[in-house]
C-alpha cells in the first residue's frame, strides 16, 4: 500500500510553509479575532427523542510532565488519585453520589492492575462504589468515557467518573521468560536435589531483561517507524513536520500564558514542590529543530524527537452524568457528549489513520458536515501523522479506493484546529489523553462561542476514535 499511496499523493498540495505562516498569524491575532473566527450562528441541537442526554459537568487533569521528572518516584495510582481528588474539589460532588468509576491505562503496574479501584479508594471514595480499568492504547480514556456514557444511556447509573492515567517514568521490566520459568520451577521444587538440578540449568543470558513492547505485536514495527513510512507515503516533508510541531508548541505556550488551560489542577508532589503547569511546552526554532537526527529510520527518515510526542506522566478525570441528574444536583454542565465511533484498520500501513476513518462516520451519525464543526481536537502522536491524515481526509482518491466512500470528507480548517496546542507540546500520557481532548474541546467551545466540537485520535493496533461534543447552552 505504501508504494501506491506514495505515487497517488506525491502531488497533493501541502505547501512547505503553511504551518509556520499559520502559527505566526495565530500568535499575533487578538482573542476577539480568534472568537470571531469560530463564532457560528445558532445550529440545531443534537438531542434525540427518547434518548438520554449525557453531559460533562467538568473535568480536570494534573499537569502533564516529561517522564523522569517530578512524578518519577510515584506510582500510577498516586497520579490518578490526585486527579480524582482534584475533580472532587473542582465539582464539589459528594463522594457517595458517584455510582461508578472507570479509568483507562496502557502500561499497567502489576501491583495495581485495576488502577481505577486503587485510586478511588485512595481518593476517599466509598468502598461500595464499583470501579474498573480499561485499556485501548492511546484511546484508553476515550473508552473509559464512552463506557460511562453507555452505563448512563442504558439507565444503569446516573453519575460516572471517567479518567485515565499513565506513568512512563517507571514501567514494569520483567525477567526473561527462561528466568521466570526457572524461578517458578524452583519455587515448586521440594527437595535439595530438585533445586540443585534446576539451578544447574541457569545460564547468564537468562538475566537479560524484557522491556515493555514498543512495537506493534502483529507487525513487530515501532510506531515511530510506521509514522515515518506514513509521512513518506503521503509526501509529507521533514520541514512540514517541524513547522507543524513548532505551531503546536507556540499555541500551547500562548494558551498557557493566557491562562486558558483551566482543566489543570495543582498537584503537591510528596516530598517535592507543587506542580502547576505542563513542562513539555518548549517552543524552539526551525533552525534548532533541523539539527536533530532522524529517530527511527536512519539516516533518511523525517520523524525526529522534535516532531514526535514525548513520553509523559499524567492523569485526568471527568464527571459525567445524565442531564436530568446534573440539573437535579444543581450543576451547570459544560458540554453534551453526543455521537461517537470506534474504527479499526490495517495496523501495518494504516496504523495512524484512525481520524481519517472515524471522522466521516461520526459526522454522518450526528447528521453534521465538516463545516458545522467549530472546534477540532485531534491527538498529535506525530506531526507526520497529523499531516498525513489531513491529506487522506482531503483526497477523493483515498476515500474511494481505501474507505469505500464516494467522496472525501475534507481536511479540518487550521484556524479551528488544536488552537491551544496538542499532544506534541502538552504531552501524551497514553491512558489520559482522551479526557484532555474532550475537555479542551468543551472549554474552547465555551471560550470561543462555538457549538460543536469534534475529537479524534489514532491508537496502536490500527484503531481510532471520534466523538462529537456539543457545548451546553447558557
Amino acid at each position: 500500500m505504501t508504494s501506491i499511496l506514495t505515487r497517488a499523493f506525491r502531488n497533493l498540495p501541502v505547501t512547505s510553509t503553511w504551518a509556520f505562516k499559520f502559527s505566526v498569524r495565530s500568535l499575533s491575532c487578538s482573542s476577539q479575532q480568534l472568537t470571531a473566527a469560530v463564532q457560528t450562528q445558532s445550529k440545531k441541537t443534537l438531542s434525540k427523542p427518547n434518548v438520554k442526554n449525557i453531559v460533562v459537568v467538568d473535568g480536570v487533569r494534573i499537569p502533564f510532565l516529561l517522564s523522569g521528572t517530578s512524578y518519577k518516584d510515584l506510582m500510577p495510582h498516586d497520579l490518578a488519585r490526585a486527579a480524582l481528588k482534584g475533580l472532587l474539589q473542582r465539582t464539589g460532588i459528594p463522594k457517595d453520589s458517584v455510582d461508578y468509576i472507570v479509568y483507562g491505562t496502557v502500561i499497567q503496574e502489576v501491583k495495581t492492575s485495576n488502577v481505577a479501584r486503587e485510586a478511588a479508594l485512595g481518593a476517599g471514595f466509598s468502598d461500595k462504589i464499583p470501579s474498573h480499568t480499561v485499556t485501548m492504547a492511546c484511546i484508553s480514556s476515550n473508552q473509559a468515557m464512552t463506557t460511562g456514557f453507555g452505563f448512563i444511556a442504558s439507565g444503569q447509573y446516573d453519575v460516572v467518573v471517567a479518567g485515565g492515567v499513565e506513568l512512563m517514568s517507571d514501567v514494569p521490566i520483567r525477567h526473561s521468560r527462561k528466568m521466570r520459568k526457572l524461578m517458578l520451577d524452583l519455587n515448586k521444587a521440594k527437595t535439595l536435589g530438585q533445586r540443585l538440578s534446576l539451578a544447574s540449568k541457569f545460564r547468564l543470558n537468562f538475566l537479560a531483561p524484557e522491556l515493555p513492547a514498543v512495537a506493534e505485536f502483529s507487525t513487530n514495527e515501532m510506531m515511530g517507524h510506521s509514522a515515518d513510512r506514513l509521512a513518506a507515503a503521503f509526501s509529507v516533508s521533514r520541514t512540514e513536520q517541524d513547522e507543524y510541531a513548532l505551531r503546536s508548541h507556540r499555541l500551547a505556550k500562548k494558551a498557557q500564558d493566557q491562562g486558558l488551560l483551566t482543566d489543570i489542577i495543582a498537584f503537591k508532589v510528596p516530598g517535592k514542590d507543587t506542580v502547576t503547569k505542563d513542562n513539555g511546552i518548549r517552543p524552539s526554532s526551525l533552525e534548532q529543530m533541523a539539527k536533530l537526527k532522524p529517530a527511527f529510520i536512519k539516516p533518511y527518515g523525517t520523524v525526529t524527537a522534535a516532531n514526535s510526542s514525548f513520553l509523559t506522566d499524567g492523569a485526568s478525570a471527568m464527571l459525567i452524568m445524565s442531564e436530568e441528574k446534573a440539573l437535579a444536583l444543581g450543576y451547570k454542565p459544560k458540554a453534551y457528549l453526543r455521537d461517537f465511533v470506534y474504527v479499526s484498520q490495517d495496523p501495518k500501513d494504516q496504523l495512524l489513520l484512525g481520524p481519517t476513518y472515524a471522522t466521516p462516520k461520526v459526522l454522518e451519525k450526528a447528521g453534521l458536515t465538516l463545516k458545522d464543526i467549530d472546534v477540532f481536537e485531534f491527538h498529535e502522536a506525530f506531526s507526520g501523522q497529523i499531516l498525513a491524515n489531513f491529506k487522506a481526509m482531503d483526497s477523493d482518491w483515498f476515500a474511494q479506493n481505501y474507505m469505500g466512500r464516494k467522496s472525501k470528507v475534507g481536511a479540518p480548517p487550521l484556524e479551528k484546529f488544536n488552537n491551544w496546542g496538542g499532544s506534541l507540546s502538552l504531552g501524551h500520557p497514553f491512558g489520559a489523553t482522551g479526557c484532555r481532548l474532550v475537555m479542551a474541546a468543551a472549554n474552547r467551545l465555551r471560550n470561543d462561542g462555538g457549538q460543536y466540537g469534534l475529537v479524534a485520535a489514532c491508537a496502536a493496533g490500527g484503531q481510532g476514535h471520534a466523538m462529537i461534543v456539543e457545548t451546553y447552552p447558557n
